[in-house]
């Protein structure tokens, strides 16, 4: 191999680092936006169109299109996420982006449920004592700080693709995933599942559309859970094992698990 070819692979090399970086915090923006919009859209507050503001079509039609867009949604989250799939999926795609690639395509199946998403009128309940309805609002409010707190005790930034990304443009090795169970994790195998049923389900007004968007998410996340710890435990063996036996998946225990590590 010449100079000039060694220098034109060390450009390229350079090139793709820097695009790695750019790529994953855009990735990462995208995602936190559509987080941040998907607090709105479910509690019908600040954001233009929501779960229950959009265009009213016929019940059946509103059914139809909103299972399609849920689905769409569930299948790319479990099939992108399973190891089988990563294993093929990095072929075409570089693994110090793969992960961002995931994050982009979820927050791109969210953004089209937001735009495409009909509304379903009518009321299942509604709560009108001020108080109660704070109350719920307040609920409502912890499951989503309960999801935030909950990726950052695992490393945040790891979870959401930004940290392989930006470790791979300055050069450095990432290590992978650890087993770790931090805070809310020595009370539930799984608190950002929990955060997200009560952010869904703590609401004053629960109309047809949003209890069907509650319904199919709640049905999606307890199949994600069986899938998840599917691939948890071939990873990670009777590490993992012997975590499922002594923390519950999504009801708090009463009396504390001293996790394997911490």
């Amino acid at each position: 191999m010449n100079e000039s070819t060694v220098t034109q692979a060390a450009r390229s090399s350079a090139t793709f680092r820097l695009f790695a970086a750019v790529y994953g915090v855009i990735c990462y923006l995208i995602f936190f936006g559509t987080f941040l919009y998907a607090i709105g859209f479910v509690g019908n507050r600040i954001v233009p169109k929501s779960i229950d503001i959009g265009p009213v079509t016929s019940p059946t039609e509103a059914v139809i299109i909103d299972a399609l867009l849920l689905g769409v949604f569930a299948v790319q989250h479990s099939v992108m996420a399973r190891p089988v799939f990563k294993r093929w999926w990095t072929r075409f795609v570089p693994q110090p982006i793969e992960r961002s690639t995931y994050v982009l395509a979820s927050s791109l199946a969210f953004m089209l449920l937001y735009w495409q998403w009909r509304p379903l009128p009518g009321t299942v309940w509604e709560i009108h004592q001020p108080v109660l309805a704070a109350c719920l609002w307040s609920l409502s409010a912890m499951g989503w700080l309960i999801v935030l707190v909950s990726t950052c005790l695992i490393d945040h930034f790891e979870l959401f693709g930004l940290r392989q990304s930006i470790q791979f443009a300055t050069g450095r090795q990432y290590a992978g995933a650890q087993f770790r169970t931090p805070g809310l994790y020595r009370v539930v195998r799984h608190p950002i599942m929990l955060g997200f049923i009560i952010g869904f389900w703590a609401t004053p007004v629960m109309t047809w559309g949003h209890l069907l968007f509650a319904v199919m998410t709640t049905g999606y996340i307890f199949v994600g859970i069986f899938l998840e710890e599917r691939d948890l435990r071939a990873h990670f063996g009777e590490t993992y094992e012997d975590y499922r036996r002594r923390v519950p998946a999504l009801v708090p225990s009463l009396s504390r698990a001293t996790p394997t590590q911490q």
